[in-house]
């Protein structure tokens, strides 16, 4: 089964929606899983894991709502209030939908780079194993020292780390990131995503062997067994089609032996959210 373990729906909402820019118009509408589909298909994509936008319940049940009525959506990593006092009772209520297989917390908006190991988000996310939900870490390279802190505290808790935490590939910057990602990847019960390469890239002008430095530090550190490809559908659409995202991870991974390729574009997303395969 190929697999995309990171992409997005909304029906788009200006007021909600505010993190789209004048820059970013392009992602100022609804994208729904009729959208993606034919993406899919012109991909050989069979299924995919779709990530919340929005930090609310109601993100969270919405995107429920079209796993329910699409198969091709095999899970769904939505949102918690994790610092709550009843974040045991909401996730004993979300316990009952079988593609809700994680949660996330846009921690990279957080002014504190200590966001993810303040005492009250440990004990939310400490919650997750006992109802077999994994955490999506959401970050920028700054805040991978506190990741790897919360990943440490928590070693039987799978955490997935998303977008290989937007290192500055345009800029080419990669020693403090570098540092920050092994320190995480030490961490065994940390997976990492192939995704959003190409918007931390030169929109315009990028070209695949831009990501290769930074491809080649997350194989060495985690190895092509917790690595996953992601779309990161539709935000990549400001750089790049679904297609030339799929290829560009693509021909990066084309000298692997198969075990190793049929892991990252499917397999490995299947064990780290505990999917039905």
């Amino acid at each position: 089964m190929q697999l995309d373990a990171h992409q997005h729906f909304w029906r788009y909402d200006p007021a909600r929606d505010a993190w789209i820019t004048d820059a970013m118009a392009a992602l100022k509408r609804d994208y729904l899983p009729e959208d993606l589909l034919p993406e899919l298909r012109a991909s050989r994509v069979d299924a995919t894991i779709a990530v919340q936008a929005d930090q609310s319940e109601r993100e969270t049940l919405f995107l429920l709502d079209l796993a329910e009525r699409h198969e091709f959506i095999r899970g769904v990593v939505g949102w918690v209030d994790l610092r709550s006092e009843r974040v045991s009772e909401r996730l004993e209520f979300f316990a009952q939908f079988p593609k809700l297989r994680g949660f996330r917390h846009i921690a990279q908006a957080e002014p504190d780079d200590r966001f993810l190991a303040r005492p009250e988000f440990v004990r939310g996310v400490a919650q997750l194993r006992r109802f077999g939900f994994a955490y999506d870490i959401l970050i920028y390279p700054r805040q991978l020292a506190a990741a790897a802190d919360l990943a440490a505290m928590l070693p039987e808790q799978p955490f997935i780390l998303d977008h290989i935490a937007k290192p500055e590939i345009k800029a080419k910057e990669i020693s403090a990131w570098e540092r920050g990602i092994r320190g995480l990847a030490a961490c065994r019960n940390v997976w990492c995503k192939l995704s959003g390469l190409v918007t931390e890239a030169d929109w315009h002008e990028w070209q695949p062997r831009d990501f290769g430095p930074f491809l080649d530090v997350v194989f060495d550190c985690f190895g092509a067994e917790r690595l996953m490809f992601g779309s990161d559908w539709p935000v990549c659409l400001l750089a790049a089609s679904y297609v030339r995202v799929r290829e560009a991870i693509g021909e990066y991974t084309e000298g692997l032996p198969q075990p190793a390729k049929e892991g990252i574009f499917g397999g490995n997303a299947v064990r780290a959210y505990g999917l039905t395969a």
